[in-house]
């Protein structure tokens, strides 16, 4: 009875290639075991070397066959970490920078704009609201594109067409070519609809269940640091010509370090997520499947506020200002690099806190009234005649702001699994673009017609009410609960596994050593 009991158990660690049994021989090391039913001559190459067969695969997946996965040992899909996903997520992250940075240097300097162009700054703030209008339309064939043809392809259009639109505004400088200036924005603003949708994808792909929130925080971040200081039209020149050399070798790094995935998932949630055949996938359905996800829907509305509402606050900074702050045109621009700076930290801690917790719905909740709270100080602290007040109150504003979006990101992506990544970051960033659309156009009004206290109170109430919204997001974390069950499963299995053999062992030692001498 010992003898099939240690067999049975010696499959099963050498499936698992975790445990050895003390004293005992495996076939190869001796020729005392012929006995077909511990192996035999199949049995000398090295059981850590064999392939799980396909079989054993498709059980492993969810709904696919527990039974029979935890009759081949409880392994658990093999998962590894390359070195190279640091050099995705940096290179993502720089060309991310320099299209958000192409997003955001008209407006965080208006004033300098509308003299070189001679134009209003209602028009210098349609530079900006042309990338939020441009998301909108185009989100849903490139979160297509994404599923379909994956990260590498998606990625060289967002970083070609960055750098297409940064020479083109080369081109522009000039005072009498400002329709050149806008030809070349729109051409940027289409490079970021494949741009914001790749934080959460490229963290959930190439990125460990431990870090993959700080992953995405970093892949946000570069879209996050977007302030320039350029007082004249010289140095608009020597901006633009900067922003195309650096936009080019950045476009020739994606082209070398980029690919879809590496070769082998970085965690259980990936790895067992069922292969579906493209002429199989529907787009259409993974759509419906998300906006029948009430929680997911909550998120939406929820993030497309704090996230527009941020967008416009960065477009009419420069403006807000200068209200209160007359011929502060350089302090204007230094707050804005205080509110990025501070979003930079925001994001980092928010990830790394995530990635510790998994408390998604809490922090979440947390971050979203703390900003709350910093609108209301930064609205109601502007007319104190203190700079040095408004730098602290932006940058407070810009910690929690900031930090809050790959909090959504991470959140959608927990509560949507195993949906896309890139159709759930789509969107929400589709929601993010239409608020913020809506908000800086009422935001520009208010503050041009009444001062900017109008448009703050009225972002304020927004924010509010996202607050609401925010508290009703059912909490129900896929991705974390597959990655923690098939871990625990495997582990419980080579648990058993070891009391199993060091009874047989035991036995085998006190009566018969030699049933174990071919296990």
């Amino acid at each position: 009875q010992t003898k099939p009991e240690a067999q049975e158990q010696h499959s099963v660690v050498s499936g698992l290639g975790l445990l050895t049994v003390p004293g005992a021989r495996r076939p190869a090391d001796t020729d005392s075991c012929s006995d077909p039913a511990c192996g035999g001559p199949d049995q000398h190459r090295d059981p850590e070397d064999r392939e799980v067969p396909p079989d054993e695969r498709a059980a492993m997946l969810p709904g696919a066959g527990g039974g029979e996965a935890e009759e081949a040992g409880g392994r658990a899909p093999e998962t590894r970490l390359y070195w190279r996903r640091f050099a995705v997520l940096a290179v993502f992250s720089l060309y991310s920078l320099v299209n958000a940075f192409q997003w955001i240097h008209y407006s965080i300097i208006t004033n300098v704009f509308t003299r070189y162009y001679g134009v209003t700054s209602d028009k210098v703030d349609w530079l900006s609201i042309v990338y939020m209008v441009a998301y909108i339309p185009l989100i849903f064939p490139a979160t297509w594109l994404l599923d379909r043809r994956g990260l590498r392809l998606t990625a060289l259009l967002g970083a070609g067409f960055n750098c297409a639109g940064a020479w083109l505004k080369c081109a522009s400088v000039s005072p009498d070519r400002f329709g050149v200036t806008v030809t070349a924005q729109v051409i940027c603003s289409v490079a970021q609809v494949f741009i914001l949708g790749l934080p959460s994808r490229i963290a959930s792909v190439w990125f460990g269940p431990r870090e993959v929130s700080t992953a995405c925080a970093t892949a946000v971040l570069g879209n996050q640091l977007k302030v320039i200081f350029c007082p004249s039209g010289r140095n608009i020149s020597i901006m633009f010509y900067g922003t195309a050399a650096v936009s080019t070798g950045l476009f020739v790094l994606t082209v070398i370090v980029i690919k879809d995935k590496p070769p082998l998932p970085p965690s259980q949630a990936q790895a067992v997520l069922p292969g579906v055949a493209l002429d199989d996938y529907s787009y259409k359905q993974s759509i419906i499947n998300l906006v029948k996800n009430k929680a997911f829907v909550l998120l939406l509305i929820s993030y497309g506020i704090l996230t527009g509402s941020f967008y416009s606050v960065s477009t009419l900074l420069n403006q807000i200002i200068l209200h209160y702050f007359q011929d502060q045109e350089l302090n204007a621009g230094r707050i804005g690099l205080t509110l990025v700076l501070a979003g930079m930290v925001g994001s980092i801690l928010c990830g790394l806190w995530l990635d510790h917790t998994k408390t998604y719905k809490v922090t979440t909740l947390i971050v979203y009234l703390l900003s709350f709270v910093g609108m209301l100080v930064f609205t109601f602290t502007l007319d104190l005649n203190n700079i040095y007040l408004v730098f602290f109150t932006a940058g407070v504003l810009g910690f929690f702001m900031t930090g809050y979006l790959p909090l959504g990101f991470e959140f959608g992506v927990e509560i949507t699994y195993p949906e896309s990544e890139g159709t759930s970051s789509g969107l929400l960033n589709a929601f993010a673009q239409l608020f913020g659309i809506i908000f800086t156009l009422i935001q520009g009004r208010l503050t041009t017609a009444f001062g900017p206290l109008a448009g703050n109170v009225f972002l304020s109430a927004w924010i509010l009410l996202g607050v609401v919204l925010t508290a009703f997001i059912k909490s129900d974390l896929k991705r974390h609960n597959v990655n923690m069950a098939t871990e625990s499963k495997a582990l419980q299995a080579v648990s058993v596994s070891s009391r199993n053999i060091r009874a047989a062992a035991m036995l085998g030692g006190a009566g018969s050593p030699e049933k174990l001498s071919c296990c």
